[in-house]
């Protein structure tokens, strides 16, 4: 499958879409030129089924898993998901501001949410991400870095390097090597 943008760059094409409703207005000098990668799966450890979507749209409800009273009111969301098998789902067009990377700093520029695109992949931090799933985010990632050439590969970082500390997906499972070959 061969991707592309909407002529606005707004939407991937041809991928699913979930819209969010968490995301506003990016700042109006702003430009986009950081990915933030990070992992995700709901319940912890549990793949395959839709409540990534759920909570993206906020409509998770607590009464399917005791983790989710947890969550349940947390309004985020990411710009893209790259599921286990591949399936690419977008929820935020790229010129708006997803809520994804909370409080966050990158190279001394904080709200790194202003500046960056988010992309989701469903995982977890210690166990190996599908290499379907870095072949798509690889797909992903040129288009972006053809549409905002201040997107370099040095300004493609995890959750985890811009909220150190408070975050540590993608984790240790996650392969840079393997991901830095597909995109080189």
């Amino acid at each position: 499958m061969s991707l592309s943008l909407d002529e606005n760059k707004q939407w991937l094409d041809p991928v699913r879409q979930v819209i969010s409703p968490n995301c506003d207005l990016r700042p109006s000098a702003c430009t986009i030129s950081l990915i933030v990668i990070h992992g995700i799966s709901l319940p912890p450890g549990q793949f395959g089924n839709d409540y990534i979507d759920q909570l993206f749209t906020n409509k998770l409800d607590p009464q399917q898993h005791a983790y989710f009273s947890q969550i349940q009111n947390l309004k985020v969301s990411a710009h893209v998901l790259v599921d286990r098998a591949g399936q690419i789902t977008q929820y935020v067009p790229f010129d708006a501001r997803a809520w994804h990377a909370g409080e966050s700093c990158f190279e001394g520029v904080r709200a790194c949410n202003d500046y960056s695109i988010g992309i989701e992949l469903e995982g977890c931090d210690d166990l190996a991400y599908e290499q379907v799933q870095y072949r798509q985010l690889a797909s992903i990632v040129k288009v972006l870095m053809q549409a905002w050439p201040a997107i370099t590969r040095k300004r493609i970082v995890g959750h985890s390097d811009i909220a150190p500390g408070r975050k540590t997906d993608p984790g240790t499972a996650f392969d840079w090597e393997c991901f830095y070959n597909l995109i080189d």
